[in-house]
Order: structure tokens, then sequence, then C-alpha cells
């Protein structure tokens, strides 16, 4: 499932390659993805032209001329593949394709399920409006993230998978930050003092960016179906293994629906 280093790499690529294309022709193979009826969503696109594209969480947004957006959510998992014209002949599987006014097009896919919005306002997006603050964004502060952390009571793990409450991690990801951390999953968030916090926060920001600069998972695909360099976890992943900074064996926990890898020693 892509989380928000993939998807955040897809939307730089997407801004790059798509941008004042025009789009001719919207083909919808699967029509549950959409938020409004096949022939609205066509009209809203056709014709126009595709602004920047930007992403927030495990959302990418892209501005069509004049007044609208599309939102792009895979879900579980997919592929969003751009394609040159002699690509765009024999396009792979595909959920939704646009073809462009240059013969180019974007095929997207959905390993399971996913979603493809048109709106007017972002304002209007129910599930964009309730997103939290992205840890790759300038207002994913510290101060921002105490306030995100002041009065909750649930267990950590849990806060951090919260969409609303800080949007793009999932489970891959989480694993390697609570480890950077030194912090246990199911530590209850009003356990934590502000050093603690402040590892946190750092792990967060690190973790990712680092994932973003090595281009995404590596069983993830880019925009130009390439893999992510990103295959070296710490703890994530490696049960039965030993711990890289105390040799500890690392252990497989259950963590409410979730399952989570630690060191039984480092993460307290």
């Amino acid at each position: 499932m892509p989380e928000l280093p993939e998807i955040w790499n897809l939307a730089q690529q997407m801004n790059e390659t798509l941008s004042n294309k025009t789009i001719a022709i919207v083909d919808v193979r699967q029509e549950k993805c959409l938020n409004l009826p096949l022939d609205l969503f066509q009209q809203g696109l056709e014709n126009r032209t595709l602004g920047t594209t930007t992403a927030k969480g495990k959302w990418v947004f892209t501005k069509i001329s004049p007044d609208q957006n599309l939102l792009l959510n895979l879900g579980m998992g997919g592929l969003v593949l751009y394609l040159d014209p002699e690509q765009a002949k024999k396009p792979p599987r595909y959920r939704l394709k646009f073809v462009f006014s240059d013969r180019s097009a974007l095929a997207i896919d959905f390993s399971w399920f996913g979603y493809v919005h048109l709106v007017g306002s972002l304002a209007e997006h129910a599930m964009k409006a309730s997103l939290g603050p992205s840890p790759l964004e300038e207002d994913f502060t510290w101060d921002r993230f105490r306030q995100i952390l002041a009065g909750r009571k649930g267990i950590l793990k849990s806060v951090l998978l919260d969409q609303h409450a800080i949007s793009g991690i999932g489970n891959v990801y989480v694993q390697d930050i609570l480890f950077r951390a030194r912090l246990h999953p199911l530590r209850k968030i009003p356990s934590l003092d502000e050093g603690e916090q402040r590892r946190l926060y750092q792990a967060i920001r690190q973790e990712l960016q680092n994932a973003v600069d090595l281009g995404g998972l590596i069983y993830e695909r880019d925009l130009f179906n390439h893999p992510g360099r990103f295959q070296q976890f710490q703890v994530g992943y490696h049960e039965g293994k030993p711990c890289p900074v105390c040799g500890s064996i690392i252990v497989k926990i259950r963590t409410s629906s979730t399952s989570s890898y630690i060191c039984p020693t480092c993460q307290t």
C-alpha cells in the first residue's frame, strides 16, 4: 500500500510531466471509483488542461482549468503510469485512463479499491478536509506536533496511523519510525515526556524524508513504472533477526488491528 513517500514522489513526477497537457478522452472502466456520474465526470475533464499537482497524506491533487480539482487515492495499492504515444497504443491494465491531446496517456489501476474524484473547491471534499497535517509540509512544526498530541489518551501507534491527526503514515513506515524514536507502539500518549515527543517528531521527519529521497519502497512503482530504492528496514518485518543496535531478537506483536515489529530492549 503506497504511503506518503510514494505519493509525494508520484505527485512531483506528475507535476513535472503532465502540467499543461489537455485531456482529450476520459476512459473509465470502474465507475464506482468516481464521485460523480460518468457523463458529468467526463464533461468536467474532457478538453480541460492540467495545472499543478501536489500531495497531502495519501492523496494526490491536480488542478484542472479553470476551477476544478482532480483527486486521486490509490487505496490499498495500484499503479499510476505515464504512457508516451507509442506506449498508449497498447496500455497495461487500467481502471481509468486519460488520453491527452498529444496522444500520450495516464493509466490508473487499483489493486483493490481507490478513488478518482472531481470537485470544485478542495474544501468541499470531506475526505480531504478531514486530513491532518502532512509530515513533509512546512506547517508540520514541532509546536504543531505538540498540539496534535496534547489531550490525546490513546496508544501511540494508533495516533500515528490516524489520518485525521497526521496524514500519510501507514503501517509500513511506522515500524521504523517508532524504533528510531525508541518508543513502544503501545505506549499511551500521556506517558510521553517532552524528550520522547521530540525524538518522535524528529523520527517521523527523518524516516519519511529518507524514503522520499530513495524514491519510496522497492515494491512500489512510480509514474514511469520504476521501483523505489527503499528496502532496508531496521526492525520492520525482521521478526526473529537481531536488533541492529543492541542485538536483541526482534519480535512481532499485535497492536490493535495491526501487527508491529519491535526491539523489546530498545523500545520502551
